[in-house]
């Protein structure tokens, strides 16, 4: 289909919400893209001229349009956009239901978020809602300004005088580019030889509005140097203070790195005096030399040699006391054939010298560890009424009370 005001009005009274009518009417459009700024006059056209939902699908396919010119650099709808995006947001968000409202918000955080439209432009959309928001006949708000966090309040205070001048730059930027564009497209019109020249009334009435399109473009030209004069002025007063903090750093640099060479060398003279404290307090027999161990520039005194240690008696256990007298010989408690020994010939077997200071307690003691024991000793009860009689001289000098005990001892075995 051929471009003209009729094609572009039909292809908007055909869009829809659907994803697939949006995309396809952004695409022809974009495909005349050298007819960006009439597209985007009969685009504001249409918006004002429809319904509500008609509006918000008209936005959508500005958004579409807008986001692919962003994304392949070219900025033919964004200039044709700019200037009258502000003023289409603010007449489909005006009236329309809750739902809607959202819905334009929505698209409004997008720009902001994925940077659409310049900075100065974004401003202006979101003032325009937020102004709408105040004026609302209920005098409620939906959910506070949705851009509070406006770039303004970010902004460094150094930086804050060229805010307003830059975003003044920025605003006739845009309005003086697609005022310098129609007037350069009426003029080539106007000049092509390839053009026949229509009557003398009409073309008088298209120079005269060549002449006003040049006119508006030089006057935009005109307001744009002086804008841009003034935000060079204060970027000529922001440079001058920065130079000014710049020699003040570079001095404070100076004059720190001055300092701290100093007190390296004052560190390194305190270092060598200590290192040279150390040699004087040396052993003057350890090395202390470059080259000498442990280290080069120390010299640890020798220690003392220590003392032989002491010869400390091993810890063995006592022996065991040996009587005095002649060793006790051996016999065979079980005698010849398993016939046992007379008690007799047991006690003149066992040849026990009694010191005179004994007592009956050091005798028992003396008996007990004169006698060694058989390898395996047995069981035996002996008679003591037929074969061995305790009375007489084996009781002599012993303690009334051991033989009392002894006695008792004898009759209880029986």
């Amino acid at each position: 289909m051929a471009y003209n005001d009729d094609a572009v009005l039909a292809k908007l009274s055909a869009l829809n919400e659907t994803q697939e009518s949006i995309v396809t009417v952004a695409q022809w459009v974009m495909f005349h893209r050298r007819h960006a700024d009439r597209t985007g006059q009969l685009w504001l056209q249409r918006l004002k001229d429809s319904g509500s939902n008609k509006r918000l699908n008209l936005i959508y396919l500005a958004n579409e349009v807008a986001q692919q010119s962003k994304a392949r650099k070219k900025d033919d709808f964004l200039v044709a956009f700019s200037p009258v995006i502000a003023e289409a947001t603010a007449t489909a968000y005006k009236g329309a239901t809750n739902e809607v409202q959202q819905k334009l918000r929505r698209v409004v955080e997008v720009w902001r978020a994925r940077q659409i439209f310049e900075i100065p432009v974004q401003e202006s959309v979101e003032a325009k809602i937020d102004e709408l928001d105040k004026t609302r006949t209920s005098g409620k708000r939906m959910g506070g300004s949705l851009f509070s966090s406006s770039s303004t309040s970010s902004v460094p205070s150094e930086l804050r005088p060229l805010v307003e001048p830059q975003q003044t730059v920025t605003k006739l930027v845009l309005s003086t580019k697609t005022s310098v564009n129609g007037a350069n497209h009426e003029y080539d019109r106007i000049t092509d030889p390839l053009i026949p020249v229509p009557s003398p009334p009409v073309h008088a009435a298209r120079l005269n509005g060549v002449l006003k399109n040049l006119a508006n473009a030089e006057g935009a030209v005109a307001e744009g140097i002086k804008a841009r004069s003034v935000l060079i002025e204060e970027l000529e007063k922001l440079l001058k203070a920065n130079t000014d903090a710049l020699a003040a750093d570079n001095n404070q640099l100076n004059e720190l790195a001055s300092r701290r060479v100093q007190m390296d060398r004052k560190k390194n003279e305190v270092e060598d005096n200590i290192m040279r404290g150390f040699a004087s307090n040396s052993n003057p027999g350890t090395p202390s030399g470059p080259g000498a161990s442990p280290g080069a520039g120390h010299s640890p005194i020798t220690p003392v040699a220590e003392p032989d240690r002491p010869e400390v008696e091993a810890l063995t256990p006592p022996g065991y006391p040996q009587p005095d007298g002649e060793p006790v010989a051996d016999f065979n408690l079980e005698g010849t054939n398993g016939a046992q020994p007379p008690a007799q010939v047991v006690a003149d077997s066992v040849n026990i010298t009694k010191p005179a200071s004994a007592a009956g307690s050091d005798l028992l003691s003396s008996l007990s560890t004169s006698y060694g024991r058989p390898a395996t000793p047995k069981k035996r009860k002996l008679n003591m009424a037929n074969d061995f009689d305790i009375g007489g001289d084996a009781m002599d000098g012993l303690d009334a009370d051991v033989a009392e005990m002894l006695w008792k001892e004898n009759k209880n075995g029986h």
